[in-house]
This record gives C-alpha cells, structure tokens and sequence, in this order.
C-alpha cells in the first residue's frame, strides 16, 4: 500500500503518558479544555463497577479539522484514546495535547493494530506535524497485515 493509501486508513490511536510519568488529568479538566475547542462536544462518564474514578471512563466528541471523532479518556491507566481516526486528524490531535492538556509532558502512543500486532507504545516526537504524520505512518506500517 503506497503512502497516500495508508493515510487514509482508520484506527483507534492511544495516547498516555511516558512509563513511571504522570500527566495529572482528570475528567474536570479534560472537559474544560473541550469546551473550550467547541460547547457542542458531547460528554459522558461511565463510573464502572468500581465508583466514580476508579474503572470510570470519559467518552467525548471532538472537532479535528473537518472531522467529527468520539473518544475516550481514562485516569486509570492514566491515557487518552481517539477512535477511527487517520493519521493526519491523529496528528492534530497529538498537537492539541501538547498545547492543552499537557504541555509539559511527554506523549506515548500506539495503535489498535499495534496493540494487536504486541508493537510496544512509542515516545511521539515533539516535531512539526509532517514529522508527526510521518511518525504514524511509520507504525502503521510496522504494524504488517495491510497489504
């Protein structure tokens, strides 16, 4: 599959903080920097078996570009999730993190099929979005089964 092709393909990308490393979320403050982005996003937290934090996840919609994505925050394992996305919108998405929720952090990430594929998460790269965009087609890649 060329480049262009492998753009276009859609997958859940996981994004969570370096190992032994925290980012310090929670819902409040996710949902506060959604609102920000647009008051049309939708929220929900499901609480889990376990109450209101522990087990609990936040599922959200988002704007990025020109999509409309749904996805999910956790702050146990502490990590953010965007659902059928492309390697372009996951990108954006990366950047958003960066500059709201966690500008101080380091970002890790991988992808439903590298989960499937047992590829270990990957530091994302602080670089312009090209390299980005670059830094996720190399894993989709790495991920074999596209052919």
């Amino acid at each position: 599959m060329d480049a262009s092709g492998l753009a276009e393909l859609r997958t859940m990308y996981v994004f969570g903080p370096a190992e032994g490393s925290t980012w310090g979320l929670t819902y409040e403050g996710i949902e506060a920097k959604l609102r920000e982005r647009g008051t049309d996003t939708f929220i929900r937290i499901d609480e889990g078996e376990e109450g209101p934090v522990r087990g609990s996840v936040m599922h959200f919609g988002i704007t990025v570009g020109e999509e409309h994505l749904e996805g999910m925050a956790k702050l146990s394992p502490e990590g953010i999730a965007i659902e059928d996305c492309t390697v372009h919108a996951a990108a954006e998405f990366v950047t958003w993190l960066w500059d709201s929720l966690v500008p101080a952090g380091s970002i890790t990430f991988n992808t439903e099929w590298g989960l499937e594929a047992d590829l270990p998460d990957a530091l994302v790269p602080h670089v312009p979005r090209p390299r980005l965009v670059a830094t996720f087609l190399t894993h989709l890649e790495a991920t074999g089964g596209l052919d």
